[in-house]
């Protein structure tokens, strides 16, 4: 069971706190083990839009698989930013040191500065204070216009919508980008690249569409990649005609059924080649009858 703890302040932006929330939320309905808190220094607090929120005072027991996300919340100055009590900027060093993971939304990144979380580490926030954490915090290092950013366990994001960016790429990280994918899908969000480490898995970067057929047959290919995919029998499990299934394929994704199965094979092979797997033996793990149809796919990429 993994914990995701998010601590909330006094005017937290609601969709800093919802967005994410409904990233671990979802993940935990398609039965990954989840499990959702919320802790502040009140027993309430109004959000930036008005709405009141209950939370807990006490902080839960957590592990190194746990999570402490802090949202962002409304100040045109980070040193106008609600006051955080030592107990709690001493909970967020604590977990970090025990070998778990501090992430934060927007301004939110302001409070892992005011806990040393951020010095000598890479980071960002919202565009319109990114100057101001970088005087604040002068020992980290502000990376700008990037939608987030991972340094040692230390996750920080720009803002906004881009904290549920953030929580589809912990969830691809921990449970793999087909995982995250799905939970995009149900969303019905983009799954967007870092802009600082660009995303690679063909998984989500051809998910940016709307297409529930080809969703599924993407659901079929992610899964069994590495299997002989028929067109006919794809069609079939997804109850369209082949040729429906290639129109509405290459409109979505630009690609061909075939040609984005060959994506992902050349991905995870030259995944298992980086970790010294001769080219042979990937070809075969990754469902090629034919090395040489690999060192093809290789010789095009490059």
């Amino acid at each position: 069971m993994s914990h995701v703890v998010f601590f909330l302040v006094p005017g937290v932006h609601l969709l800093d706190l919802a967005g994410p929330a409904q990233v671990f939320s979802t993940a935990a309905d398609f039965g990954h083990p989840y499990t959702l808190s919320y802790v502040a220094e009140q027993p309430q607090v109004t959000s930036a839009q008005g709405l009141p929120l209950t939370a807990g005072l006490d902080w839960p027991e957590l592990g190194p698989e746990d999570l402490i996300v802090v949202p962002g919340w409304r100040s045109l100055r980070l040193a106008q930013g609600p006051a955080i009590g030592s107990t709690t900027l001493q909970a967020l060093r604590e977990h970090h040191a025990r070998g778990g993971t501090v992430a934060s939304v927007c301004a939110g990144a302001d409070a892992l500065g005011r806990a040393g979380l951020l010095d000598g580490r890479h980071c960002t926030t919202h565009h319109d204070v990114q100057d101001e954490l970088a005087l604040r915090h002068p020992r980290a290092t502000v990376v700008r216009d990037v939608l987030f950013t991972t340094d040692d366990r230390v996750i920080t994001s720009a803002g906004i919508a881009s904290g549920i960016d953030l929580a589809l790429h912990i969830v691809a990280t921990r449970h793999g980008p087909a995982v995250a994918a799905q939970i995009a899908r149900d969303m019905v969000v983009y799954a967007r690249r870092n802009g600082h480490e660009p995303q690679t898995s063909a998984m989500l970067r051809h998910r940016s569409h709307l297409d529930d057929t080809v969703h599924r047959a993407q659901d079929v290919i992610d899964t069994r990649f590495d299997e002989a995919l028929p067109l006919p029998a794809l069609a079939s499990a997804v109850g369209v005609s082949e040729r429906t299934l290639t129109r509405l394929f290459t409109r979505a994704t630009g690609l061909t059924p075939l040609r984005y199965q060959q994506t992902l094979r050349l991905e995870r092979a030259e995944h298992l080649i980086s970790h010294g797997t001769t080219i042979d033996a990937a070809a075969r793990s990754v469902g090629f009858e034919d090395p040489r149809m690999l060192r093809r796919l290789r010789s095009r990429s490059q």
